[in-house]
C-alpha cells in the first residue's frame, strides 16, 4: 500500500530529523573547532595548501586545490539547490527542516492545550488553566535544550561532548553556549516561531525569493470553478478547516503572493480531500505546476463569474 502525502512527508521528517541528530556523533558531517576543519562522512575536508603557503608548491597548485576543493562543489551545490528552489519552492522546509518539524509538533501540542496554535491568535475556547500552558511549555524547552546540545556537537568533539553531558562535566565555553541556545530556542519556540520561518530565517526567504521569480514553479492551487462547495464548507465548520491546518497561517485559496512563504507542506489539501471524502470530484486544493501554477497568481478580481463572488464571500 503507498503512502499518503502526509505519511510521506511525517517519514521524511522524522529521518531528517534523525540525521540532524546524529551526522555529527556519526562523523558524517561536522566543523571541528579544535582540529580547524570539516569532518565529511569520516574524512578531513581541507584545502591542503598549508604546505604551499610555506613554500612547498607554487600558485598553480594553490588554484587547482581550491578550485576542485572549494569552487566547483559549492557551485555545484548553489546551483543544484537553486534549480530544485526554482522548481519546488520551499520544499525543503516543509519536508525536511529540523525546525520545521518542531514549529509543527508545538502547533499540534499547543492547539489540543490551548485551542490554538499560537499565543498572538484568539482561541475558540479560551482556556486560562495552568497546566495545559505547562504541558506545552515543558516539551519546548526539552526540544530546545535538544536542538542546542546538537548544534553544539557539530562544532566540538561530539563523544566527549556527550559523556560530559551526561556526567554533568561541561567545559564552561560548551556550558555557556548550550545554556545560552537553550534560553534563545525556548523563546522561538513558544512565542516567535512562525514570525522566525516568515521573517527571521535567511534560508527560508531565500527559497521564497527564488519561488516567487518562477512563475510556473510547484504551487497549491484552489479550484475556483467550485467554490460554492468552500462556502458551504465554511459555513458548516465555522472557519476554513484549510486555513487551520497551515502551520504559517497563510490565506490557501488566495494568489501565491500571498502564499510567498509557504512551505508545501500540503497540510491545507490533506485537509481539504478529508472534509471532501464523499466527493467523486475530490478537494479544491491541489499541487499544480506549469502553466495551470501561472494562474494562482493572478488576481481575484480578473475572475468574473458567480462562483469568483461567492468565494469573496468567505475572504
Amino acid at each position: 500500500m503507498l503512502m499518503t502525502q502526509q505519511q510521506a512527508r511525517v517519514f521524511a521528517k522524522v529521518a531528517f530529523f534523525a540525521l540532524f541528530l546524529f551526522a555529527p556523533l556519526l562523523n558524517i558531517f561536522r566543523f571541528d573547532l579544535e582540529l580547524g576543519h570539516f569532518i565529511i562522512f569520516g574524512q578531513a575536508w581541507t584545502i591542503s595548501i598549508d604546505s604551499i603557503l610555506h613554500g612547498g608548491g607554487d600558485s598553480v597548485d594553490a588554484a587547482i586545490k581550491i578550485f576542485s576543493r572549494v569552487l566547483i562543489p559549492g557551485v555545484a551545490f548553489v546551483a543544484i539547490t537553486g534549480l530544485l528552489i526554482w522548481k519546488f519552492g520551499r520544499i525543503y522546509c516543509g519536508w525536511l527542516c529540523p525546525h520545521f518539524s518542531v514549529v509543527e509538533m508545538i502547533n499540534d501540542l499547543m492547539l489540543k492545550q490551548l485551542n490554538r496554535v499560537t499565543i498572538w491568535e484568539k482561541a475558540q475556547i479560551e482556556n486560562k488553566q495552568l497546566l495545559p500552558r505547562i504541558i506545552v511549555a515543558i516539551p519546548a524547552i526539552a526540544m530546545a535544550f535538544l536542538w542546542a546540545a546538537s548544534l553544539a556537537t557539530y562544532m566540538l568533539n561530539p563523544v566527549e561532548l556527550l559523556t560530559d553531558l551526561v556526567n554533568f562535566n561541561l567545559g564552561f565555553g560548551a556550558s555557556l553556549f548550550i545554556s545560552v541556545a537553550t534560553i534563545v530556542f525556548s523563546a522561538d519556540f513558544i512565542f516567535a516561531r512562525h514570525l522566525f520561518c516568515k521573517y527571521g530565517c535567511a534560508l527560508g526567504l531565500f527559497q521564497s525569493l527564488i519561488w516567487m521569480a518562477n512563475n510556473k514553479a510547484m504551487v497549491i492551487k484552489f479550484d475556483r470553478s467550485r467554490a460554492k462547495l468552500c462556502r458551504d464548507c465554511v459555513h458548516y465548520h465555522k472557519h476554513k478547516p484549510c486555513d487551520q491546518a497551515c502551520p504559517m497561517r497563510l490565506p490557501t485559496q488566495n494568489m501565491k503572493r500571498a502564499k510567498f512563504t509557504c512551505t508545501q507542506c500540503v497540510q491545507c489539501v490533506s485537509a481539504c480531500n478529508s472534509v471532501q471524502k464523499d466527493n467523486p470530484e475530490g478537494g479544491l486544493l491541489s499541487w499544480v505546476d506549469g502553466d495551470e501554477a501561472i494562474e494562482v497568481d493572478r488576481p481575484a478580481s480578473k475572475y468574473k463569474s458567480a462562483d469568483e463572488i461567492d468565494i469573496k464571500e468567505i475572504k
